[in-house]
């Protein structure tokens, strides 16, 4: 069943990327923010919370049929996201929470104060949801990510020396080789990323050090390393174990 009622609560690009994609799911979508100037936002209807409200003696709780609705928390700062998640587990059982957490460290705290899913963004990959949302093939990869009990991953394959991709054209690649697999977009040296169908990208020709964004399953996108004589990119520096 449809739910009623997207919460979002933060306001950044992510969030303008989520509304985008959940708008037309949900009979309403509310976007809360803890700035009171991003209540003046032209586009968008945001109303103020502040992180020691009672939700119970909020309109909220009283005109938000709760059940029936899901959780955003995109706060930039990871102690008042897992502080808002606490709160809102506290008060609502069975409320489906997203989080988004900065590295894997804040991901583990974020599922045990409450949230159902939550979504790791390292510095490297801060805009692959914007690219995802914008792919209508990629709108059903992200929707089972997020509500679904799955197991689809996002990785980073980065071309090596001895990549069979290395001084190929994107557009003379064929895809269907490789089962299992879906490949978002191109991330190049100085971390611009393009859709990997834009009529740009389709030019580009894959170079030593480009990165190329995937969603699969663990054991296909393993697969699809070994194929292509690549492997899987991680910046350490940026994850807490």
């Amino acid at each position: 069943m449809s739910k009623n009622t997207a919460l979002l609560f933060g306001f950044n690009k992510y969030v303008e990327e989520i509304v985008k994609n959940v708008q037309d799911e949900y009979a309403q979508v509310k976007i809360f923010s803890l700035n009171k100037e991003d209540m003046d936002h032209p586009e968008y209807e945001i109303e103020y919370f502040d992180l020691s409200d009672d939700w119970h003696n909020t309109d909220t709780d009283k005109d938000i049929d709760i059940k029936n609705s899901i959780a955003f928390c995109v706060l930039e700062d990871t102690a008042e996201n897992i502080f808002l998640t606490i709160s809102l587990r506290a008060h609502y059982e069975e409320l489906p929470i997203i989080a988004i957490a900065s590295h894997k460290e804040n991901a583990n705290k974020l599922l045990m104060a409450g949230a159902n899913k939550v979504i790791p963004l390292v510095e490297t990959t801060a805009d692959i949801i914007t690219n995802m949302l914008e792919s209508p093939i990629s709108n059903t990869i992200l929707h089972d990510i997020l509500y679904e009990k799955s197991d689809l991953k996002i990785a980073q394959i980065e071309i090596g020396e001895n990549s069979h991709f290395k001084d190929e054209e994107l557009s003379s690649i064929d895809w269907s080789h490789y089962h299992g697999i879906i490949v978002l977009s191109v991330m190049h040296k100085d971390m611009s990323s393009e859709f990997i169908y834009s009529s740009k990208a389709k030019r580009h020709i894959i170079q030593e050090g480009d990165v190329l964004v995937v969603v699969g399953y663990e054991t296909d996108i393993v697969d699809f390393e070994t194929k292509i004589g690549s492997e899987r990119y991680v910046n350490w520096s940026h994850w807490s174990w």
